[in-house]
């Protein structure tokens, strides 16, 4: 409860998507801390939103439980940089694509390229999200709402088509959740209800790709530390981020990241349709 920072934090508003760089405090994603031990040696993986936040998180504990590792940004290019050269500081190979998941033809694209860059594809984390604040439904634009099912829901599926043909049995595939899918906050209305799509979207698609050896899980976070807070959110709701957490703080990015290497990991073969809380003591429900 104490090793990380606790609200009230100090005004920070962002444009969307955010820079991590110009948070206070910086989030943490484990560059410092997490060790890794092999888990997932000589795997290949690609991260949307890999860029910063949750995803620059995994990136980092992949790289160094041993995978080679590709992101996907929407146009953050020198935070891309820097998680490359986290990624490469560990021996392992990175790639840094910039694309716009949000049409199906980008999707392919990106796993075209991740293919003709490593050969194949063993992990897939559909992370990258979009979101909006707004306080009632007449505030809410089409066009956001739009964008938001867009990047949220509709590239894992696009992405998921894209990469199948190219995972072995023995792959994996890992969907970012939220606690808005069982715990919505009416003030993100299109969000959560993605969120809620994407774990109906795990589930049925681990007893679909049960037969092919892919298992299909999500990590369900709450309230995490990440650029997309100060560039979506109101002065009020970022000075107060996370205080009303059992923990009485937000997440960091570096909290959530074992929970996807144990999806990744193969030790963890029976494990599909799961969805992993890592909410600090929150209910999903």
């Amino acid at each position: 409860m104490t090793s990380y920072p606790k609200p009230p934090f100090p005004s920070q508003p962002q444009n969307v998507p955010g820079d991590s760089r110009q948070m206070q405090p910086v989030p943490d994603c484990g560059e410092e801390s997490y060790v890794g031990s092999n888990r997932l040696k000589g795997r290949i993986a690609l991260i949307t939103g890999g860029d910063s936040g949750i995803g620059r998180a995994v990136a980092i504990a992949y790289a160094r439980e041993g995978a080679d590792v590709a992101i996907c940004y929407l146009s953050e290019t020198h935070e891309a940089r820097d998680t490359v050269r986290l990624i490469e500081a560990e021996g392992r190979r990175a790639l840094a694509i910039e694309a716009n998941i949000g049409t199906p033809t980008h999707c392919r694209s990106v796993v075209q390229r991740v293919v003709d860059h490593f050969g194949w594809l063993d992990i897939l984390v559909n992370n990258a999200a979009h979101q909006i604040s707004a306080p009632d439904i007449l505030n809410v634009r089409d066009s956001d709402w739009d964008l938001t099912f867009c990047v949220n829901i509709h590239a894992p599926f696009w992405l998921t088509k894209a990469a199948l043909p190219h995972m072995k049995p023995g792959s994996a595939i890992i969907n970012t959740a939220s606690i808005n899918a069982g715990h919505p906050n009416p003030s993100l209305l299109a969000y959560a209800t993605t969120k809620g799509a994407v774990q109906n979207f795990t589930v049925g698609l681990a007893q679909m790709l049960a037969p092919r050896g892919v298992r299909v899980n999500c990590v369900a976070p709450s309230t995490i530390w990440t650029p997309l807070i100060p560039s979506t959110m109101s002065d009020e709701e970022v000075t107060g981020f996370g205080g009303d957490t059992p923990m009485g703080r937000p997440g960091q990015p570096a909290e959530l990241a074992s929970a996807y290497v144990m999806l990744a990991d193969p030790a963890s073969s029976y494990t599909t349709g799961a969805t992993i809380a890592v909410t600090g003591g929150v209910p999903m429900m």
